[in-house]
């Protein structure tokens, strides 16, 4: 049985991958850990692969993974989680700023804690403000959005309970909300440690500006709308349609009568197509109508789904089999 599975995803960094290397089995050795490395290659063109490549030759418990392009870090590390046979799975970037030093303790809150996944949190950063200003401003908004009491969920550096990673999908920006991803999935015991972010040595960072935190925000999105309602969406359009359609017929209705009421008074009416609220009643139970559809569609798809019924069970008993956890 291996202890820890380490995931490692890359894209051009072939200066820091064999201080990387060297810094993890020291630190597995120390430790008595049965391991393995994964190092994906996220469609490097630095000559990164021929380091890992080679470092595969060096240690057999190191495993190479190539992209034949760059599709982005959410990918290489749903095919890490995919490969990975450890007990506890940790991932850590490649540029050396996350230290493989804090994996025991990871490792001990996943097993001792029965913790489903703990976050690391820089807490002091050597990064630039261009990229700890916008990380702060995407956290708080995560965690009032989610629910979350994460301080950092930007933080490569995370460990997770096996079970946690072969139950998600991690795909567009999405990275850095696997928490939120992994609580809507059911596991719900998610932990925090303060973990030492060391200084890039080599290269520059990939992940600078606030055009990924945009995109990391409609993932976000994404994800709540997707885990709250993505097997019954016509509880999401629904009310929404029903409460636009209704106040447009209600609306319209009231310019109908209003009207025939002043005719049966013998007062003057004016054309029920000459009220401007007439036609912001007909757009309201149109935009209604088109929701309520919507929903209906969505429903439709969503229960002839091949996944419709794919929910994850944490224990079965009885019929004379053990009692089964995950």
């Amino acid at each position: 049985m291996i202890n820890v599975s380490i995931v490692v995803p890359i894209f051009n960094e072939h200066e820091s991958i064999p201080h990387l290397e060297k810094w993890i089995r020291a630190v597995m050795e120390k430790h008595k850990f049965r391991y393995e490395i994964i190092m994906v290659d996220d469609g490097s063109d630095d000559g990164s692969w021929k380091v890992i490549e080679s470092l595969v030759e060096l240690n057999p418990q190191v495993k190479g993974i190539k992209f034949r392009r760059n599709y982005g870090k959410s990918a290489a590390l749903n095919t890490g989680f995919q490969e990975a046979k450890g007990e506890v799975v940790v991932t850590m970037d490649a540029d050396l700023q996350d230290s493989p030093e804090e994996v025991p303790e990871l490792y001990k809150m996943i097993m001792e804690e029965e913790l489903d996944l703990v976050s690391g949190w820089k807490k002091e950063r050597h990064d630039p403000l261009s990229k700890t200003i916008p990380s702060k401003f995407f956290n708080r908004i995560t965690r009032w959005v989610s629910g979350i009491q994460l301080n950092d969920f930007n933080c490569g550096l995370k460990a997770y309970k096996n079970a946690v990673v072969k139950s998600i999908e991690v795909y567009g920006e999405m990275h850095r909300y696997v928490p939120v991803i992994a609580k809507w999935a059911g596991f719900k015991k998610i932990g925090e440690k303060v973990v030492q972010h060391q200084e890039r040595k080599f290269g520059e960072g990939k992940f600078n500006g606030w055009y990924r935190g945009v995109k990391g925000l409609l993932d976000l999105a994404s994800i709540l709308f997707v885990g709250k309602f993505g097997k019954r969406p016509m509880h999401f359009f629904g009310p929404f349609g029903g409460l636009m359609f209704m106040l447009g017929f209600f609306s319209a209705g009231y310019i109908g009568i209003s009207k025939l009421y002043r005719l049966s008074q013998g007062m003057q009416a004016r054309l029920v197509v000459e009220n401007p609220f007439f036609y912001i009643a007909l757009t309201s139970m149109v935009i209604g109508t088109m929701l309520f559809l919507g929903g209906f569609l969505a429903e439709l798809i969503s229960r002839t789904s091949v996944d419709r019924n794919n929910y994850l069970i944490e224990k079965v008993i009885g019929n004379g089999d053990a009692i089964r956890k995950i």
